[in-house]
């Protein structure tokens, strides 16, 4: 199993980023996926939950209603719309399975004036 995170960056409060997760060595298209994050000295909080179809979707309180999970189960890609950003986003993001068998090695979004 193989999953690589891309998009992470610096952005300011308010701003927006896209984070992909290229998915590898695994059936994807048959495999419910996550999003995860990590805070320093925190543990990890499941930001978002996506069915195999994609057809139904879980978020965070924390996120409801300014992140957005996709997927494409043709490419083996899973993604994730951010807007409004808070510093409170600020965090270590993770492409993972949802019983957290498996994570990639991360990308890092912080949010910051």
């Amino acid at each position: 199993v193989q999953l690589v995170e891309s998009g992470g960056n610096m952005v300011q409060p308010g701003g927006s980023l896209r984070l992909s997760c290229a998915a590898s060595g695994f059936t994807f298209s048959t495999s419910n996926m996550a999003w995860v994050r990590q805070a320093p000295g925190k543990g990890p909080e499941r930001v978002s939950i996506i069915k195999a179809g994609g057809d139904n979707s879980y978020y965070a309180d924390s996120v409801k209603g300014r992140f957005t999970i996709s997927r494409d189960n043709a490419k083996n890609m899973l993604y994730l719309q951010m807007n409004s950003l808070k510093p409170e986003d600020t965090a270590q993001y993770y492409c993972a399975t949802p019983n957290l068998l498996y994570w990639g090695q991360g990308t890092q979004v912080t949010v910051s004036s």
